[in-house]
């Protein structure tokens, strides 16, 4: 029974990676600018996009399971 507590730390330390980590390469992108070919400016523009909502929906996971709230 002592390691459920253990594994519940760890996976809320793994949310907390996740959500930073995509914040950051979100952020390094965005203020990197676009370099290349014009025509797949869009492109990097949805993968910035995503990365910042990615960033959000993981930091929303790691806000409910640190409050106890492990089901929808």
């Amino acid at each position: 029974m002592e390691n459920i507590g253990s594994g519940v730390e760890w996976t809320q330390w793994l949310w907390g990676a996740a959500t930073a980590a995509q914040l950051g390469w979100g952020l390094r992108s965005y203020t990197q600018g676009f370099t290349g070919d014009s025509r797949f400016m869009p492109v990097k523009a949805f993968a910035v996009a995503s990365l910042f909502v990615g960033s959000a929906a993981s930091a929303s996971v790691l806000i409910l399971r640190s409050n106890g709230i492990h089901k929808l």
